[in-house]
C-alpha cells in the first residue's frame, strides 16, 4: 500500500509547565503560550496523530494500525506499542513515576505501563533532572514524603544537550525547567504524581497527587539502569544506537551527505530534530525538514537519505 514514508500531523498538549519553544524551535503552530507537549508519533486514544499523505491520508495512526497491519510488519497486539513526544518544560514538571504493564493493566485497565527514554535536545546551563531517590525502604520513602523532605529524598543529576536518559518503569523522575527533550516511550498516559511543588492551576487548584500508587510502583531502593551506546557509520550517516531494551530500540542519526540502501529493521519511527533533506524509496523521493515526524513502513525494505540533518529513530524491540 505504501512504498514511501507515512508523514504524521502532531497533536499538541497544553500543560501547566509548558511554554512556547515548540513554536520557536520547530515552527509548530501551537495552541497556547503554555504548550508543553508535541505528540509527534502517536496512536494513543488521548491524542492520535493524523496521516498527511498517501492512500490513508486523513486517517489516524491508530486506524492504520487496526486496519492495515501489513504496514507494521504484521506485529501483533491491539494497541500500537510506542509513542514519541517532544516536551518543552518552561518550568519544572511534577515529580512522578509510572507503573509496569502488569500494574497498569490490573489497576488502570490500560494496555501498557510506561518505560521511557529522553534525548536532551536543549537545556539551560546547569540544568538538572530528578532521577531516582535516596530512600532505602518504602517506610523511609513514605516518611520523607510525609515530612516534606524533598531535598533529602530526591536525587538530581546534571544534564547538557545531547545527553540520553533511560527511565524504566518505577523510576522516580522529573524534567527540570528550561529543558526540551524528545521522549520515546511505551504508548501509555498513566502518570502518578509524587510532588508538584504545591503549585496551582489557572483556577487556583492544586493538581492531584498519587502517593499510594507511587509507593506501590516505585523502584525502592533506586538502582540505575546500565546500557552502552554503540556507534557506526553507514555512508555519510553516523548511527548511534542509544539503547536496546525489551520495549524499544532507539537511535540518534546524524546525516552529512548521502546514505544509500539503508535496511528498514521492521517499521521505523523517525523524528527530525534539525536540518533537512530527502528520503528516497522505491516510490520516489520525499522531502523532510526539522520538526517532521514520519514512519518508514515495513513495506519499504530499503531507503536512502540525502541532506544534512539529525534524527531520533526507533522501533519495537
Amino acid at each position: 500500500m505504501y512504498a514511501e514514508p507515512i508523514f504524521l500531523q502532531p497533536v499538541f498538549k497544553d500543560r501547566i509547565w509548558g511554554g512556547t519553544k515548540l513554536r520557536e524551535t520547530f515552527g509548530y503552530e501551537i495552541p497556547s503560550e503554555t504548550t508543553g507537549e508535541c505528540w509527534g508519533i502517536s496512536a494513543h486514544t488521548n491524542g492520535p496523530s493524523t496521516i498527511l499523505n498517501g492512500p490513508l491520508k486523513g486517517l489516524t495512526l491508530d486506524e492504520a494500525w487496526q486496519k492495515h497491519r501489513g504496514l507494521f510488519a504484521g506485529q501483533e497486539g491491539d494497541d500500537f506499542p510506542l509513542l514519541v513526544k517532544i516536551l518543552d518544560a518552561k518550568t519544572d514538571l511534577s515529580v512522578q513515576v509510572h507503573p509496569d504493564d502488569e500494574y497498569a493493566q490490573r489497576v488502570e485497565h490500560e494496555a501498557f505501563g510506561k518505560t521511557e527514554c529522553w534525548y536532551i535536545i536543549d537545556c539551560e546551563e546547569e540544568s538538572e533532572l530528578v532521577y531516582g531517590h535516596h530512600a532505602k525502604s518504602k517506610d523511609e520513602f513514605q516518611a520523607m514524603v510525609d515530612n516534606g523532605q524533598w531535598d533529602k529524598l530526591l536525587r538530581k543529576i546534571k544534564i547538557q544537550p545531547g545527553d540520553f536518559v533511560y527511565v524504566p518503569n518505577g523510576t522516580i523522575h522529573a524534567i527540570g525547567a528550561g529543558t526540551m527533550i524528545l521522549e520515546t516511550q511505551q504508548s501509555s498516559d498513566v502518570t502518578y504524581r509524587v510532588y508538584d511543588y504545591d503549585r496551582k492551576d489557572a483556577q487556583g487548584n492544586t493538581r492531584d497527587l498519587h502517593i499510594k500508587q507511587s509507593i506501590e510502583v516505585a523502584m525502592i531502593p533506586h538502582e540505575d539502569a546500565h546500557f552502552q551506546p554503540v556507534e557506526n557509520k553507514q555512508g555519510d550517516l553516523t548511527v548511534k544506537k542509544l539503547i536496546k531494551e525489551s520495549y524499544f530500540t532507539v537511535y540518534h542519526w546524524a546525516l552529512n551527505g548521502t546514505a544509500l540502501d539503508l535496511e528498514n529493521p521492521m517499521y521505523l519511527l523517525v523524528s527530525v530534530l534539525d536540518g533537512e533533506g530527502e528520503i528516497e524509496t522505491q516510490n520516489g523521493t520525499s522531502s523532510f525538514k526539522k520538526g517532521d515526524h514520519f514512519i518508514v513502513p515495513s513495506t519499504v525494505k530499503k531507503f536512502s537519505l540525502k541532506g544534512n540533518a539529525s534524527f531520533i529513530t526507533s522501533h519495537s524491540s
